[in-house]
């Protein structure tokens, strides 16, 4: 399996450029799965909830046909980040789009910030989808620092996590190492660069996309100041078999009667 990332200098509410340009990254790219950044077409910082309904879209929008269009050109799978909009709730969300369509949208469930003042939570249970005999599974930048989002990811089969990101914290590359080896499962982590000074936010995004493997190796890094993209091939198998030895499976060693159910 080939999987990648395309690491984007979002234009705030530009979404023509900000297609333009994952378009021309992706332009000779041919991959199983590649994940765009979180709120890739429409930048992050905004400065008001009615801003953020104003870029908002339902599931036939322009940036889910966009994937749509960009998944027939990679004979694969992508994930990108949108603001979704249902009825009058608005949601951080990423879909997973096929040449045919929307496989599945997840919205995310731990807002960062000012987030909490634009989103609505995400209220969605987190799935695995199955696509061409691979379980993907998706999260967003901020669910990294819970570790329960990737291990029920993990419970759930997943063998790779779509993760897009507009990170700012210095930590989460670090963390994904961690995450995927405590789970066995692999990871690509889409960044952005750049800088969005508007209203009380300052934010510098820091690079640095990341795929991880499901033994901690970092597989490919991206620098932190410039638009980058990369595929690796993967044994996606060896996500299935969560044994580091021969007396010791990560998941099925769980002693869950005495965690906190809470």
């Amino acid at each position: 399996m080939i999987i990648g990332y395309a690491q984007t200098a979002t234009r705030f509410g530009e979404k023509e450029f900000n297609f333009n340009q994952a378009a021309e990254l992706l332009k000779d790219v041919k991959a199983d799965l590649i994940v765009l950044p979180e709120l890739f077409a429409t930048g992050y910082t905004f400065v008001s909830r009615e801003e953020a309904a104003g870029l908002a879209e339902e599931l036939d929008g322009p940036t889910l046909l966009f994937l749509k269009g960009l998944a027939q050109k990679t004979g694969g799978v992508l994930t990108g980040g949108f603001v979704e909009k249902e009825g009058t709730k608005i949601y951080n969300s990423q879909a997973l789009v096929s040449e045919r369509g929307v496989i599945g949208v997840y919205r995310k469930l731990h807002l960062f910030n000012r987030e909490k003042l634009w989103f609505t939570p995400g209220n969605l249970p987190l799935k695995a989808y199955r696509v061409k005999g691979v379980k993907i599974g998706m999260m967003i930048c901020f669910d990294w620092i819970f570790p329960e989002t990737a291990r029920t990811l993990a419970l759930l089969g997943a063998d790779v996590i779509a993760h897009g990101t507009n990170l700012v914290l210095p930590y989460c590359q670090k963390a994904m190492v961690t995450r995927c080896l405590e789970n066995r499962v692999f990871a690509v982590t889409a960044n952005r660069i750049g800088r969005e000074k508007r209203g009380g936010d300052d934010f510098t995004f820091t690079g640095a996309s990341q795929i991880t493997a499901f033994n901690g190796e970092v597989l490919s890094s991206a620098p932190e100041n410039r638009v980058f993209i990369d595929t690796v091939e993967i044994e996606v198998e060896k996500a299935g078999d969560k044994r580091i030895n021969e007396f010791n499976d990560l998941l099925a060693d769980r002693r869950k009667k005495y965690y906190f159910n809470t």
